[in-house]
Order: C-alpha cells, then structure tokens, then sequence
C-alpha cells in the first residue's frame, strides 16, 4: 500500500510538473501570437517578436528580439528594436481578471526618429494606436461583452536604449545618434481597474516619443550650432583664399609691368 502511494504522488508530481510545462509552452506562444496579431492591427506598422521565454514556477520571464517597423513614407528600416526585455509576474494572478507584473526591464532598445514633410515617425505611429483603438472614446457596446485582460505593472525600467535620428528635410539630411534617456514608470494599473495592454501600449510610447523627441531637439540645436560654425569657417577660408588669389595675380602684373619698363 506504501509503495503504491508513494507511486500515485510521484505520478501525480510528474503530471503537474508537465501541466506547468505545458501551460508555459501555450502562454509562449499565446504571447508572440497575440504581439504579432495585434500589433499590426493597432498600430498599422510590422511588429515582430523572436521569442517568449515564461517560467510559471519562478514567475519569471524574458523576451527578446522585438521589431516596429517604420509608417508608410518613411525610409528607416524600424521605428524600434529591443534586444531583450526581462520580467517578473506574479503566478497566481496569471489566470486572474488582472495579471500583476512586479517589474519590466527593457535593455538595448535603439529607437529611429525620423522626420518629414508630414511630422516623426513615432507620432505616426502613435496616432494609428489611437485611431485604431478609439483614442479616449468609450470602448463599444459589442468589447463590453468581452472586456479586456486588466495588467498591473508596479515598475517598468528602460535604460541603456539608443536614438538614431534620421532627418531627412533638416540639416541636409544629416544622421546621428543621440542616448536615449531612461525611462521609468511606476505603479501602472494599480487598483480594481487595472490597466488593458493597448492603454499600457499608448503610455510606454507617449513617454518614448517625448523623451526621443527631447534627445533629437537637443542634438538638433548642436548640429544647427555646428552648422553656423562651419558656414562662419567656410566664409572666412573663401575670403582669405580670395584675398591671396587677388593679391598673387596683382603682384604678377606688377612684376610683368617692372619688366616691361625694363
């Protein structure tokens, strides 16, 4: 009989070690599957994620290699990339009404701002996030049926991220890269309501978008800057240069007119 529990506990061990394995492996690619089926929808630009790494025993997570492309009209190849993005959730909330994130970390993330006749980039894609989920309308009759999965993001960290600044009606068209600041958010979605995933969505890229747009400014106004300079520089080497070339061919008259007395 002892041998027989100790069997049906280790069976039954094993079955929920491949029930948590397998509820893993669903939540994986429930996650890259929603990011690549809603991202598009939403923001009307590609968005791909490599992978989703969810560990429901430790609570911990990692995803690595997302990509936004870039609106219709502009040449960058992406409006964002990330590297890699780690996470820690609370497991018991995870088939609640509200999941509850402790923090996101996003590392390595190279954000492209580019300009143009009709604005940047982010704002473009901004404004297709706002457009596509009603901006702050009521949600439909028909979503209140159905209403979104509620999140809870207590910490979400950005640092160590890249600006490359593509001005392609400023400056000539000049480019350059720029750090892009850290960002940090706290205590999102707290309360009852929580926070859906377009809401958290809206806010991460309102905030990038503002702190891009402030690095781009900045750098903007160096190379305006450094602009004058070299127009300044150039001016005075033509004078000069002008003065010497004037100068040369007066002394060579002088010295064909000496001869010629001669």
């Amino acid at each position: 009989m002892k041998k027989l529990v100790i069997r049906l506990s280790i069976a039954l061990i094993l079955v929920l070690v491949l029930a948590v394995l397998a509820i893993s492996l669903f939540l994986d690619g429930a996650v890259k599957r929603a990011v690549e089926s809603f991202g598009p929808k939403y923001t009307k630009v590609d968005v791909k994620l490599n992978s989703v790494s969810l560990r429901l025993l430790s609570g911990s997570g990692k995803l690595t290699g997302l990509f936004v492309g870039n609106p219709e009209g502009f040449k960058s190849a992406s409006a964002i990339t990330m590297s890699n993005a780690t996470l820690a959730l609370s497991t018991g909330s995870v088939f609640s009404d509200k999941v509850i994130i402790h923090f996101i970390t996003i590392q390595a993330i190279e954000v492209t701002y580019e300009t143009g006749f009709t604005g940047n980039n982010l704002s473009k894609i901004m404004s297709n996030l706002e457009e596509t989920t009603g901006g702050n309308q009521p949600a439909p009759a028909q979503a209140a049926a159905k209403p979104a999965r509620k999140l809870q993001v207590d910490d979400f960290l950005i640092r160590g991220g890249t600006v490359h600044l593509g001005l392609t009606t400023s400056l000539g068209g000049q480019a350059a890269t720029v750090p892009l600041p850290t960002i940090h958010l706290t205590d999102l979605g707290q309360g009852p309501e929580g926070i859906t995933s377009t809401e958290l969505a809206k806010r991460i890229l309102d905030v990038i978008e503002k702190e891009t747009a402030k690095a781009a400014t900045s750098k903007i106004a160096d190379l305006q800057k450094g602009a004058t300079h070299l127009t300044k520089d150039l001016g005075k080497t033509s004078t000069n240069t002008f003065s010497k070339i004037t100068k040369g061919i007066g002394d060579l008259f002088r010295k064909r007119k000496t001869a010629t007395n001669e």
